[in-house]
């Protein structure tokens, strides 16, 4: 019986998988910084820079490096969902775009995230061994985030 299911199911499994392979999410790379761009809107120390390219802007921009591995299903969907969730929460790339408010709201969550370890996120960091954060690192990041923050804060 179990080798008779085994027998029906997994051609249907395969033809399942590779039929999946056709259904793509969109890819939203764009191949340079926008003129609302958190780093185009602001001063940021060229080691914050490379931070923010490194650890943060595959998820939090649309300038997204997609690894070889997003063009396979279901991992595919899973980066998306990733990738279309960190946008949601803050898009680097549409940061000159958020009201003062919102925008310095923002940064203090990217202090308390950075500073508590939530971020970047352990399943990126795990396959993106680049994007871990040193203790320097995170001082660095947090101070800059801190005192753009306090600059742009509504008073």
């Amino acid at each position: 019986m179990k080798i008779f299911l085994f027998r029906r199911l997994f051609p249907v499994l395969v033809l399942g998988l590779i039929a999946i392979q056709f259904v793509r999410p969109a890819r939203d790379a764009t191949p340079a910084p926008s003129w609302n761009d958190l780093t185009a809107r602001h001063p940021v120390p060229e080691d914050v820079r490379r931070t923010l390219e490194q650890a943060c802007y595959d998820c939090h921009s649309n300038t997204t490096h997609y690894p070889w591995y997003a063009s396979v299903q279901p991992v595919a969907w899973w980066i998306d969902h990733h990738v279309q969730s960190g946008k949601r929460h803050l898009n680097f790339s549409q940061f000159g775009a958020y009201p003062a408010k919102n925008a310095a709201r923002k940064l203090g969550a990217v202090v308390e995230e950075v500073r508590h370890g939530d971020m970047p996120l352990p399943s990126y960091t795990w396959l993106h061994p680049e994007a871990r954060l040193t203790a320097e690192q995170k001082q660095q990041l947090t101070a800059w985030a801190g005192a753009l923050h306090d600059q742009i804060a509504p008073k």
